[in-house]
C-alpha cells in the first residue's frame, strides 16, 4: 500500500503517477505458462470510459440533488428557523453555498483531473492521511449513509403510495434494500444504462415539482397568500438552530458536488465540468424556493410541520382524488437520487483503492462491461447495513457533520494548490476570495452547533473520523499483508471477471 507521503497529480507519488502497471495474474492465468506480457496488455486497455456528456452530467447533478430532501427538509428548516420567511431565506442561502462551492470544485476538477471528488483533492494539497480519513468516512459513512436515507424515504413513500391505492405494504426496509440492490445491478451492468436512467429520472422529478409549482402558483392567485404574509414573525436568533437549520436545507442540496466524482468518465471535463455544475445547481436553487413557497401556500406551518410526507399532504390538498400522483411521484425522484449517490459514491472507493488506500480489488474494473464493479458492490453492501438503524434524522446530523468537515479541508485544499501548483493550466479558475468564503462557512457549520449546544453525536463522529488512524498506520502506511486475502482476489477474479484497471491522462 502506498505511504503517507503529500502528494499531488505532478507529485512522485500522486495523481497519475500514482497508477503502477501492475504485475496481477488474471483468472485465466496457467502457473505453467508465461503469461506476464498478457497481463501487462489488459492493464494497458481495461479502464472506464468517458461516457458522460455535458446533460448527463447535468442530469447526475440535478437528479442527486433533488431526491429524498426536498420531501423530508422543510418542515425541518421551518422548525429550525421558526419562521416563513427565514426559512425561505435558508432555503435561497444554502443554494447559494451550494453554488460557491461548485464553483470551487469546477477549478479544482479542472485542475486534477481524477475521479474521487474530495479524495483527490485532498491527498494532492494536503497529503495521504487525510485523504485516506476522507475516504475511510465517506466509505463507512457520508456516502453510504446519504444512499440509506434516500432508499428509507423512498421505501416510505412506497408505503404511501399503496396505502392510498388499498394493496397489501412491504416492509419499509426490505422495500429500501431491492431498491439498493436494483441501483448496484443497473450501476455494475453499464455506465451508459446508468446515465440514461439518470436523465429519465431527472425528466420525471422536475415534472412532478413543476406540477408542485405551478399547484402553489394557482393557490396564490386564488389568494392563499396569508401563511406567507407572516415573514420572520417568531425568527430564532440563536446561531446553532440556524446552523441546524443550514444542516437541514445543504442535505437538500447535497449532491452539488457530484460529478467531480466522475470527472475521468466525463466528455471534455474542461469546459463541461463548470457549465454542469453552475447550471445544475442555478436550476435546483430554483426549484427549491418556488416549491417551498407552494408548500406554504397550501399548508399553514403547523400543517407542515406535523406531516410526514409534505409532498403528499400538498397533494391532497390541490389534486384530490390525483393526489396518487404525488407518492409516485417522490417515488421516482428518490431512486434516481440513489441511482446518482450510488453512481458517484461507487467512484470514492474506486479511486482510494487504486492509490492502495482501500484494498487493491476494490479498484479493479469489470472486463467486459468496463465498470468499478467491486467499488460498487462494495458500496451497496455498506449502504445496506445502513438501513438496519432506519434513523432518518439522526442519519442526517451525522451526515452534515462529517461532510462539512471534508467540504472545508477541500475548500483549504483549492487555496493550498493556489501556491503550490501556481503555474499549472487552469481552464476555469474562481475568485480566490470565494474559496475563504466557503471555508470560512464550513468551520461555521462544524462549530455553532458544538459551541452553543455541545452534543455527544459529534464527540462520536470526531472520534470515528480519527479511528481510522488504526487502519492506516498497520495496513496503508506499513503495508502489512492479511493472510489469505490474496485467495480472496484471485476468487472474486474469477466470479466477477475483473482485472487491474489503468488511467490515461486527459483521454
Amino acid at each position: 500500500m502506498a505511504n503517507d507521503k503529500p502528494s499531488g497529480p505532478d507529485g512522485e507519488n500522486g495523481g497519475l503517477d500514482s497508477v503502477r502497471q501492475r504485475q496481477v495474474k488474471p483468472p485465466y492465468d496457467n502457473a505453467d505458462n508465461d503469461t506476464s506480457s498478457t497481463t501487462v496488455e489488459i492493464v494497458q486497455k481495461v479502464q472506464m470510459q468517458r461516457n458522460v456528456g455535458v446533460f448527463s452530467g447535468i442530469s447526475i447533478i440535478v437528479g442527486t440533488i433533488i431526491g429524498s430532501g426536498i420531501f423530508v427538509s422543510p418542515k425541518g428548516v421551518l422548525r429550525d428557523t421558526g419562521s416563513v420567511g427565514l426559512s425561505l431565506v435558508v432555503w435561497a442561502a444554502s443554494g447559494l453555498i451550494a453554488l460557491l462551492g461548485a464553483l470551487c470544485y469546477s477549478e479544482l476538477g479542472t485542475l486534477i483531473r481524477l475521479s474521487g471528488g474530495e479524495y483527490a483533492y485532498i491527498r494532492a494539497a494536503l497529503g495521504n492521511i487525510p485523504a485516506f480519513l476522507y475516504s475511510w468516512t465517506s466509505v463507512i459513512v457520508i456516502r453510504t449513509s446519504s444512499l440509506s436515507i434516500i432508499t428509507l424515504t423512498f421505501a416510505q413513500y412506497v408505503e404511501s403510495f399503496f396505502t392510498m391505492c388499498g394493496a397489501p405494504v412491504a416492509p419499509t426496509k426490505i422495500v429500501a434494500a431491492i431498491a439498493l440492490i436494483t441501483v448496484g445491478i443497473v450501476n455494475s451492468w453499464s455506465t451508459k444504462l446508468a446515465a440514461r436512467v439518470q436523465v429519465v429520472f431527472t425528466a420525471a422529478k422536475l415534472i412532478a415539482l413543476g406540477i408542485i409549482i405551478v399547484g402553489g402558483v394557482v393557490k396564490m392567485a386564488e389568494g392563499n397568500i396569508s401563511v406567507l404574509e407572516e415573514g420572520f414573525e417568531g425568527s430564532t436568533t440563536s446561531p446553532s438552530t440556524i446552523a441546524l437549520a443550514f444542516y437541514g436545507a445543504l442535505w437538500a442540496y447535497d449532491g452539488w458536488n457530484n460529478l467531480n466524482y466522475v470527472t475521468e468518465e466525463l466528455e471534455n471535463p474542461e469546459k463541461n465540468l463548470p457549465r454542469a455544475n453552475i447550471f445544475g445547481v442555478l436550476l435546483v436553487t430554483i426549484v427549491y424556493v418556488l416549491t417551498n413557497i407552494s408548500y406554504l401556500s397550501v399548508m399553514t406551518t403547523q400543517e407542515l410541520l406535523d406531516s410526514d410526507a409534505v409532498a403528499v399532504t400538498w397533494g391532497d390538498r390541490v389534486l384530490g382524488a390525483a393526489a396518487v400522483i404525488m407518492p409516485l411521484s417522490v417515488m421516482v425522484s428518490t431512486f434516481g437520487a440513489a441511482n446518482g449517490t450510488a453512481f458517484s459514491g461507487g467512484r470514492v472507493v474506486y479511486a482510494a483503492a487504486r492509490d492502495n488506500n482501500l484494498p487493491e480489488i476494490l479498484s479493479y474494473i469489470q472486463v467486459k462491461q468496463l465498470t468499478p464493479m467491486p467499488s460498487m458492490l462494495f458500496t451497496i453492501f455498506i449502504a445496506l447495513l445502513m438501513i438496519i438503524p432506519g434513523d432518518i434524522s439522526g442519519l442526517i446530523d451525522f451526515f452534515s457533520f462529517t461532510a462539512w468537515m471534508f467540504y472545508g479541508m477541500t475548500f483549504l485544499a483549492l487555496i493550498v494548490l493556489r501556491f503550490r501548483m501556481k503555474d499549472a493550466e487552469r481552464p476555469y479558475k474562481v475568485p480566490i476570495p470565494i474559496p475563504i468564503i466557503m471555508l470560512l462557512v464550513s468551520l461555521y457549520l462544524i462549530i455553532a452547533p458544538i459551541v452553543e449546544d455541545p452534543q455527544i453525536e459529534f464527540l462520536y463522529a470526531f472520534l470515528f473520523v480519527i479511528g481510522g488512524l488504526i487502519f492506516y498506520f498497520p495496513l496503508v502506511h506499513f503495508n502489512l499483508k492479511v493472510p489469505g486475502f490474496d485467495k480472496i482476489t484471485e476468487w472474486c477474479q474469477l466470479i466477477l471477471e475483473i482485472v487491474p484497471s489503468k488511467v490515461e491522462p486527459d483521454s
